[in-house]
């Protein structure tokens, strides 16, 4: 289990990157046009539909990685005695998270609930993207239950009784952004008062607080009840039993690292993520290995003393997840169900100062606009991009995938073995086995004949 503070750490910065991936009526004029002009003709055309579905994908990815990290955090509090003013910052996040989401759902609900042919549109199935039929239906039930609604209203009142000790959060390091989020909100809060403090709500609220630690337990346990069943709901459905394991083990880890050269590329996949959706093909996600300290110093050179005390001993890849573009140990990025590694076509001098540049953006949060114009927020194929493009014979190209200028993991496979990288190996493409050579190239073939 990973230290108490390193779970906080990356649940903050999982909330301040998603904080951009819930829309706000500002960000969206286009896509309000758009479905104007649908509701009006009664369909959507082809590029409208892109459009549309582009959105709404990003908002579900969005949503899930929400929910994943009250998961955590859960997960993290169990058993941990503390007295509740130190869990304060465990609160101020989840409850971060739940204000993000809620909006969120409300938006989307909103929209859809006076234009039909928009929520028959998010109804739709589309086999491209592993949606089932009634996805929408789904979200309208779970985020408009009378239960949860009072669930989070009982974390608004506790956010609101402890309101000032909240806030004196930002003084401490790395809850600025944060703090910034929460006061965001509470103006989205404002305009929902009448439907929050409806009848009684907030005197038998108050009435319920006996103790500051009785308060917090039952709202932290609302918190983290309401997002558990959210998360079961959206889950990808008939993929894989609950609590199933990786299908990569431990023994192919193993194997997978005395493969691996520092700079090498992972393709990856787990089955039934959620990010797989709106993303096509088998392949849906990236990671760069740099291997051990000595290893990345053998190309790199001696790294700097900050980096050295970030580089941890088992620390394996640089991979942007909703936590942001991170340092990650094997057992992080390599808990998939499959993978591949691609090896670039550069020799040790391009190739250290390609992977210097690559070191250059640890830190940085996650994109979930994969907009691949802007550097200070990266996706995960974005840092291969960014690590890469413009080291001779290496030049990746953006396409626009429904409105956005980005590079898929499936298309950054033909791109970059069209510019030199190697097949080095494959892993699960068919269940149990890592091949090489000629074997890994038929496994690449196959992987892309599936239909998902």
């Amino acid at each position: 289990m990973q230290h108490p503070d390193i779970t906080l750490s990356r649940a903050l910065r999982s909330v301040e990157s998603a904080a951009l991936g819930i829309p706000s009526r500002a960000s969206l004029d286009e896509e309000l046009m758009i479905v104007e002009r649908a509701q009006e003709r009664g369909w959507f055309t082809p590029d409208e539909d892109e459009r549309v579905r582009l959105r709404y994908g990003q908002y579900l990815t969005t949503r899930m990685a929400l929910l994943t990290t009250l998961q955590q955090i859960e997960t993290m509090l169990e058993g941990m005695k503390r007295e509740w003013s130190e869990n304060l910052p465990y609160f101020a996040t989840a409850f971060a998270a739940a204000c993000l989401m809620v909006r969120g759902s409300s938006f989307v609900i909103e929209l859809a609930r006076t234009r039909p042919v928009v929520w028959k549109k998010l109804d739709e199935p589309e086999q491209r993207f592993g949606l089932p039929r009634y996805t929408f239906s789904a979200l309208h039930k779970a985020a408009t239950d009378r239960k949860r609604r009072r669930q989070f209203q009982d974390a608004v009142g506790f956010y609101r009784a402890h309101r000032e000790e909240i806030l004196a959060l930002a003084e401490r390091d790395g809850f600025a952004g944060l703090i910034a989020i929460l006061r965001e909100e509470e103006l989205h809060l404002s305009t929902m008062e009448q439907s929050i403090w409806r009848g009684r709500l907030w005197y038998r609220w108050f009435s319920l607080l006996s103790s500051h630690r009785a308060g917090y337990r039952r709202v932290m346990f609302h918190l983290f009840r309401w997002s558990g069943s959210a998360i079961a709901e959206l889950r990808q459905p008939g993929i894989k039993p609950a609590g199933a394991p990786k299908r990569i083990t431990a023994r192919q880890r193993e194997e997978l690292m005395r493969l691996a050269r520092p700079g090498d590329v992972f393709i990856t996949r787990h089955d039934d993520a959620m990010s797989n959706l709106f993303l096509p093909g088998f392949w849906p996600h990236a990671a760069l290995y740099t291997g051990t300290r000595e290893q990345l110093e053998a190309v790199i050179g001696v790294m700097p003393p900050s980096l050295r005390v970030r580089y941890r001993d088992t620390t394996r890849f640089l991979e942007a997840k909703k936590d942001g573009v991170r340092l990650r140990d094997a057992e992080e990025t390599l808990a998939l169900d499959a993978c591949l590694v691609l090896r670039p076509p550069l020799a040790d001098g391009p190739l250290g100062e390609a992977l210097t540049r690559a070191l250059s953006h640890e830190g940085k949060l996650y994109d979930f606009l994969f907009d691949f114009r802007t550097a200070d927020r990266l996706a995960c194929t974005e840092v291969i991009y960014r690590t890469y493009h413009g080291y001779p014979p290496v030049s990746f190209h953006l396409i626009q995938t429904s409105g956005r200028a980005c590079i898929p993991a499936e298309e950054m496979i033909d791109q970059a073995m069209a510019c030199g990288f190697t097949l080095v190996a494959t892993c699960n493409v068919e269940d149990g086995t890592i091949h090489t050579a000629e074997k890994a190239l038929a496994d690449l073939h196959r992987s892309r004949g599936r239909k998902e």
